[in-house]
């Protein structure tokens, strides 16, 4: 009698490119927005009215007491127009960061269904793709809200502030990239902990609420390391009409960012399910 395994027969797969990516990523997004749709509807929900408790608490309540604030040009603007892109950009790094670390860890190490995926003819980077896009899709959606949230209220100071629309997908896509791949090195909950640990501080340093230059400079150089920094200086020059050359700076660490991450996340797959 032969041995009986649970574990999901494995397909025959090809060599090269063809072994990492059948084209069929989009199969993955449509899994991942049926089960949204059918259980993780209000998880989603409440992510969209966290910046904005913050906006109401702090940038029109305690904003009314605080002049003074300016733009990355030097005008003087209100302290809600201030603390709202930082805020936006923060709602797309959550939804893409939440989406792409608790529910990749739940899918890998208690659904397993990374494993059943990658039996079948999908390849690890239709995966990737597939699960990235989920969380770029969540991250927009928190962003998108948000920033119609802005535009009633008056907070969107220039008419590039639409222009934080795409910027916001790639902000999202950047963190949701790197997001997935560090998570497939995380096993139990605990670990999992580490994931808020520094999204906190850097939620609270990178210029959300004040200025980077009320920290010493070895402080500025650090939070200037912060990929929400980049975010937070990239959006608020959009809303605020605050243009200027350093915005591709930030735009071209996103894209750093979100190529490596694909990389990482990748081969981290192929290393788990494949190899």
């Amino acid at each position: 009698m032969t041995a009986t395994t649970d574990a999901p027969a494995r397909a025959p797969r090809t060599s090269g490119v063809r072994a990492l990516y059948s084209g069929n990523a989009r199969a993955v997004m449509a899994r991942g927005l049926l089960a949204t749709r059918s259980t993780n509807w209000i998880v989603v929900l409440t992510g969209v009215f966290e910046p904005i408790f913050y906006l109401l608490a702090l940038g029109i309540g305690l904003g009314s007491y605080i002049e003074g604030v300016t733009d990355p040009l030097g005008n003087e603007i209100p302290y809600a127009a201030y603390i709202a892109p930082a805020l936006l950009a923060v709602s797309a790094m959550n939804g893409a960061i939440y989406d792409s670390t608790w529910n990749v860890f739940f899918k890998m190490h208690f659904g397993k269904l990374y494993a059943g995926m990658l039996a079948t003819k999908l390849g690890p980077l239709d995966v990737a793709l597939g699960e990235i896009a989920l969380a770029l899709l969540r991250g927009a959606a928190y962003g998108v809200t948000f920033l119609l949230v802005m535009q009633v209220l008056g907070l969107n100071l220039s008419w590039t502030a639409f222009l934080a629309l795409p910027a916001l997908v790639v902000i999202a896509f950047g963190f949701a990239s790197l997001g997935m791949g560090i998570t497939s090195y995380l096993k139990t909950f605990q670990q999992m902990d580490w994931i808020p640990f520094v999204m906190l501080p850097m939620f609270l340093l990178s210029a959300t609420f004040y200025p980077l230059t009320v920290y010493p400079v070895w402080i500025q150089w650090f939070v200037q390391a912060l990929p929400l920094w980049h975010a937070v200086e990239l959006v608020r020059g959009l809303t605020t009409g605050a243009l200027s050359p350093v915005m591709l700076l930030h735009l071209l660490y996103f894209a750093v960012m979100i190529v490596l991450g694909l990389i990482f996340t990748t081969r981290r797959l192929r290393a788990l399910f494949l190899d």
